[in-house]
């Protein structure tokens, strides 16, 4: 990659990376509430945690939000051609699944007894995830796209994690979606560490 690139993908690739810390940090509120088995219990933690579940609902929607646009922004820098076109594709995935998990955490917050016993409609997150494994697949085949020498551990990890997202979610029709942004944050990190001219997984030369 010519040197322009390194700092016009520098940017949206660390606001895909702020995008994340924000996600990470609406969901983290409640956190026993994902691993508990009995809806009463779950009730019970939601009930207890007052006005820190529905405020952390609010945060998760902006970060489920500003992450598709920020690879949105990042797919624009990509080269031209496979690269860029395949970014567009995750990207396109990633905006076309939001709305459902904002949805789906409007619902979380607005009843949470709902939310609890799993009352709510399931097709608006089961899209939502989908639309995350066809992203990674998507970003796989653009990092793998990328000009000599590519990041090809960076595609395979991406792609590994997309095949073993689908398995889970084909097989158990729920995934926890930390999974993704975990995934979809480092492969913006190591847009940040990539030298000017550099198309690999190293970090980029001390000055």
């Amino acid at each position: 990659m010519h040197t322009n690139h390194r700092g016009t993908l520098s940017r949206p690739a660390a606001a895909v990376i702020a995008g994340t810390v924000i996600w990470f940090a609406g969901i983290t509120p409640a956190q026993r509430v994902y691993t508990t088995a009995d809806p009463a219990r779950r009730l019970e933690i939601l009930q207890r945690s007052g006005g820190r579940w529905v405020a952390g609902q609010h945060v998760a929607a902006m970060g489920t939000a500003a992450v598709p646009v920020a690879f949105a922004a990042l797919a624009r820098e990509f080269p031209r051609g496979r690269a860029r076109a395949l970014a567009g594709t995750a990207a396109a995935a990633l905006l076309a699944g939001a709305p459902m998990f904002v949805w789906c955490l409007a619902d979380r917050g607005s009843d949470v007894e709902r939310f609890a016993y799993r009352r709510g409609s399931w097709l608006p997150f089961t899209a939502y995830a989908w639309s995350h494994v066809a992203a990674l697949a998507a970003l796989a085949g653009a990092f793998a796209a990328l000009p000599a020498p590519r990041p090809t551990r960076t595609a395979l990890v991406l792609g590994g994690s997309s095949a073993a997202s689908a398995a889970v979610l084909a097989a158990t029709k729920d995934i926890p979606p930390f999974v993704f942004y975990l995934a979809e944050g480092a492969a913006a990190a190591v847009l940040l560490r990539r030298a000017p001219d550099d198309g690999g997984d190293g970090p980029a030369p001390r000055r």
